[in-house]
């Protein structure tokens, strides 16, 4: 059994995109080591498509340590699809004979590879990310048909913890609205969110998550409306809330990933800056605006702006939570 390295530090959602990547790396025959960052250690760590996990330093002392760490092991093929510096250091000097990097790296990474993937950019590819990715295993001569997206199990301890903080809801059904993320040009105007709640907020038992940092915005997004979980829930418990919702209301975010591998029954994601049909999960609804500058896919509105954020309308959020509820009542 051949052994392969996945380099694939970050962020949450490129994470997520790599593992259907991981499922056909195991299924076709290779132990799977993957070199991850903190953040995305839950996803990863337990996962049916990962032989083990390899924390990515932090300081100096800890890249040298790491790094004689992983030569030891005498992998058979690295894998970077991170594509930037902070993985060609791991490329170059991991002792594989193999080291596969795509077309598309940046910041001078092509320079850790002697095997190159032609893959395309981002704005040049009009697919589910997730399906970029699985070039490399095609590169590879690998199947690709059966690529699951999977997550660790759900122990009892979590699902108890879940029960406990959704203990105050009634029994209508659980909506999990998400409106942070990272870019400020990704988020959806928080008058517009505010307006949907308003409108959804007597059909569904509304939970908003996001980070501690979150809350403010959160507050004043719910109106007093909901159960506000900022900040009080980790990864593994947000995928069993996720797993319990009928709808979720998102963002191109983490979040909106995460509820994808997690299962969620219905995904509405809105786009601003960055183009939906990249990053729309299979078998959710994406929703922007129709702007001549969208998709943009840059943190910092070149037109300083963000006119983006102003769409889509509400009403054509609400059209799709009714399209679905309709067709919900359909199949029972």
């Amino acid at each position: 059994m051949k052994k392969v390295l996945l380099v694939r530090l970050s962020s949450l959602g490129d994470i997520i995109f790599n593992i259907p990547l991981a499922n056909v790396l195991k299924h076709g025959g290779y132990e799977v080591h993957w070199l991850v960052s903190e953040k995305g250690r839950d996803v990863v760590q337990g996962n049916s498509c990962v032989d083990s996990i390899i924390y990515a330093p932090k300081t100096l002392k800890e890249y040298f340590k790491i790094l004689r760490e992983i030569r030891a092991q005498r992998f058979d093929i690295a894998i970077d699809t991170q594509g930037l510096l902070k993985s060609l250091v791991f490329t170059a000097f991991c002792g594989a004979k193999r080291c596969v990097v795509g077309t598309d790296a940046r910041e001078f990474a092509i320079l850790g590879g002697n095997e190159f993937v032609k893959i395309p950019k981002n704005l040049d590819f009009k697919d589910h990310i997730s399906k970029k990715y699985l070039k490399y295993a095609q590169y590879l001569g690998l199947d690709v048909e059966n690529a699951p997206v999977t997550l660790p199990p759900v122990n009892d301890e979590i699902k108890t913890k879940v029960d406990g903080l959704l203990h105050i809801l009634d029994d209508k059904p659980l909506a999990v609205l998400c409106p942070a993320t990272t870019w400020a040009n990704k988020h959806w105007n928080k008058d517009r969110w505010r307006e949907l709640v308003s409108a959804v907020k007597d059909k569904y038992n509304l939970v908003f998550t996001g980070t501690a940092q979150d809350a403010g915005l959160i507050d004043y997004i719910r109106n007093g409306k909901g159960l506000n979980l900022a900040g009080k829930t980790n990864l593994n418990e947000l995928t069993e809330i996720f797993r319990r919702a009928r709808l979720v209301v998102s963002l191109d975010s983490g979040s909106t990933h995460l509820a994808w591998a997690a299962g969620a029954q219905k995904i509405i994601a809105i786009f601003c800056a960055t183009p939906k049909i990249l990053y729309t999960p299979p078998g959710g609804i994406g929703l922007s605006g129709d702007l001549p500058c969208q998709p943009c896919h840059k943190k910092k509105c070149r037109l300083k702006s963000m006119q983006c954020t102003q769409y889509p309308a509400v009403e054509e959020v609400l059209k799709e939570i009714l399209i679905y509820e309709d067709k919900r009542l359909c199949s029972v």
